[in-house]
């Protein structure tokens, strides 16, 4: 990322980057980033309430993240266009910038860090909080994760296993290692997997 604006990623930009689409270069560099403290404990609207990763310094993991070169040569330029992927305010997208010094933004100490060490001229991430307890009622701990989980039904359940099933393997949260060994959560990635499958070879072309 060496004289780059580097978008740091995790969760469904690495496959999904929609209107950001036009805004970036080259490929990911899986592993490429730097590590933060990452959970399922985010409850998306976007993605029909299921489970979405965030920076979490109470319950996350150091997980490595992935970096990709932004086009734009100005982070805060960057950072707009992060925004509008996210449909999230300036304020929740987080932002290193090494000309300036500035720094904002969960995480910004370690990517502050990275972005030194890869001699970037700066990185924008999305620093969306946890927000498992307004949407459950209840701490997000392993259980209540699960328990939330169970609890979605249709297009909500299938949206909530496709997320965690496609989030990259170096995605090593709590909560991930917890499901892997649940046998109702490995049948439901089955099942969504050939849910997609089907879908994919009955697309048009």
């Amino acid at each position: 990322m060496r004289n780059a604006v580097a978008i740091i990623g995790w969760g469904s930009l690495i496959w999904d980057p929609e209107n950001l689409t036009p805004h970036i270069r080259g490929d990911w560099q899986m592993a490429g980033g730097p590590a933060l403290p990452l959970e399922f404990s985010r409850i998306s609207p976007k993605r029909k309430m299921g489970l979405a990763l965030c920076i979490d310094e109470g319950c996350g993991a150091l997980c490595a993240t992935h970096a990709i070169r932004s086009a734009r040569s100005d982070v805060d330029v960057a950072r707009a266009d992060l925004a509008a992927r996210e449909r999230a305010p300036l304020d929740l997208i987080g932002m290193v910038c090494a000309r300036s010094g500035r720094v904002a933004g969960v995480g910004g100490a370690h990517v502050a860090a990275w972005v030194d060490a890869a001699g970037a001229h700066g990185a924008v991430w999305t620093a969306l909080p946890p927000n498992f307890t307004d949407h459950a009622v209840e701490p997000f701990d392993l259980a209540s994760a699960e328990r939330w989980l169970l609890g979605l039904t249709g297009a909500s359940r299938d949206e909530a296993v496709r997320y965690i099933r496609n989030a990259p393997a170096a995605t090593d949260t709590p909560l991930r290692r917890v499901l892997a060994g649940r046998g109702w959560w490995r049948a439901e990635a089955a099942r969504v997997a050939a849910l997609d499958m089907l879908a994919a070879d009955n697309a048009p072309g």
